[in-house]
Order: C-alpha cells, then structure tokens, then sequence
C-alpha cells in the first residue's frame, strides 16, 4: 500500500514537473524569441536553479515567467527527484525482502513440505489429475505454470482418510516443531500472507495430531475432521509449491532442476542424474 501511494505521488509530481518544463518552455519562446532547444534550456537551467548566465531574460514578461518558474518549478524539480530516489530505494529493500521471504519458503520445503505433501498425494482421490497438471519440466514456460495455476484451482484436493498415515504425519510433524516455530518468527511474513496461512495450517495440524494419544482407534467422525486439516494445508502447499518452483526457475536454476527431480506430485520423482 505504501509502495503504491508512493507510485502516486511521483506520478502527479512528473506530470506538475512535465507541466512547468512545456509552461516555461513555449512562455520563453515567444516572451523571448529564443528558439526550442534554447528555450528548453534556458528552462531547466532556471528550474534547476543552475544558471549559467550565458542566458537570461531580458523583457518584462520574460523576467516575470523565471521568477514563476523559480518559484513553482524549484520545489517541483526537487520533490520529484526525492520522490523518485525514494522509490527506487524502496524497491531495492522490497525485491531484498522478497528474495530473503523465498529463501524462508524454500527452507520450509526442503526441510518438510516436500515430504508433508507426499501424505497428502498419497490420500488423495484424483492424485493422477495433479500428477498431469504438476509434472513440471525443464521446458515449462510462465503459460505452463499459469494452466498448472487454473487446474490447481479447479482440484477438490478430496482426501480419504483410511489413506492417511496419521503416525508417520505427527512423527514428522512433531520432528520439525521447532524449524517451524522459528520460520513464524521470521518479520519477512507480513510480506507474505498465504505463506504464514500455510504455517499456521502446518502448525494447527500438528497440535491436532499430537493431542491424539492413540491414533489407530479413533472414531469415524475425528478421522474425517482430521482429513479436513489435511486438505487445508495440503491445498495450500500446492499452490504455494508451484508459486516457489516457479521462483526457482527464474532466478535459480540449479535449484530448480532438483525440485523437478524430487517433485512430491509424481511418485516416480528420483533425484538421481540418469543418463538419456
């Protein structure tokens, strides 16, 4: 929101600034029969407050539109270089905040995600139409990774639950306790709103399971409720491994090239090299 105000604001000081420059501009040409190029530069010397002296005005309309340019297009000329140099700074901190969210994202995979999501393939009833939408490549193009967006879209992420490994999932869930409560700490988060859904929907998870002394006789009905916080983070992983494989083909292709190897969605994913 900020970034966007900011955006804003150099918008309406460039177009004040484009104004005063024309303004000043065609007033010197005709209030001192000075041609284009010296008009023009006789109004950013004055604008800029440079001023040369090698020209100056010499009639009374000419002397009074510099001082109006003094006066309006000073204060422009400087704030919309402020503001210019804001945003761009801005934008540096932003991209260095989001390169650093992505390496936060990526921990989370590599240390449990890929593997949590495995669960959730496994009990899932249309597992082979997301084995089709997410068999990603080296070949796929931003067009492949937006069709692979709408499918996710359109996917029940139905799960079974007699499926559903429930001891496996709180051992593991229970292992990384501790990764996952520090990657909630991270202040990179609030840049990031579906990826601290995703931990709270890990995290709730885990409490949900470790709750459970003996999970091989529970009821029916807690089974299904569980099954429920398995789609919840299990839809949310997806869309947010797709986001970050996504990210890894742009600026990291090394890393890419081993998340195709390793992808969760295809149960023959094997990250040895195989020759052709």
């Amino acid at each position: 929101m900020h970034a966007a105000k900011e955006r804003i604001r150099l918008r309406i000081y460039l177009a004040i600034f484009g104004f005063v420059l024309v303004l000043g501009t065609i007033g010197f040409m005709f209030a001192e029969h000075l041609s284009a190029i010296d008009a023009i530069y006789f109004t950013i010397v004055t604008i800029a407050t440079v001023g040369y002296g090698d020209i100056s005005p010499a009639t009374p309309a000419g002397k009074a539109l510099a001082v109006i340019l003094i006066v309006t297009g000073v204060g422009t000329f400087v704030s919309t270089l402020a503001t210019a140099t804001e945003v761009f700074l801005n934008r540096r901190e932003y991209q260095t905040r989001q390169q650093k969210l992505q390496m936060i994202v990526g921990l989370f995979f590599s240390e449990a995600g890929c593997e949590l999501l495995t669960h959730g393939v496994r009990a899932d009833q249309q597992s082979v139409f997301l084995q089709n939408s997410l068999a990603i490549d080296a070949n796929w193009s931003s067009k492949d990774f937006d069709r692979a967006r709408q499918r996710l879209e359109s996917h029940d992420f139905a799960i079974r639950h007699n499926n559903l490994d429930l001891r496996s999932l709180r051992t593991q869930l229970e292992s990384q306790g501790p990764m996952l409560v520090r990657l909630m700490e991270s202040p990179y988060l609030l840049e990031h709103e579906a990826f601290t859904d995703l931990l709270i929907a890990t995290l709730h998870l885990k409490e949900e399971l470790q709750f459970r002394q003996d999970l091989s006789h529970l009821p029916e009905s807690d089974r299904e409720h569980l099954a429920g916080d398995v789609r919840r983070f299990y839809q949310l992983a997806a869309n947010q491994w797709l986001h970050y494989v996504e990210h890894l083909q742009t600026h990291y292709p090394f890393l890419y090239s081993l998340a195709v190897r390793t992808n969760p969605f295809v149960p023959e994913a094997c990250p040895l090299i195989r020759s052709a």
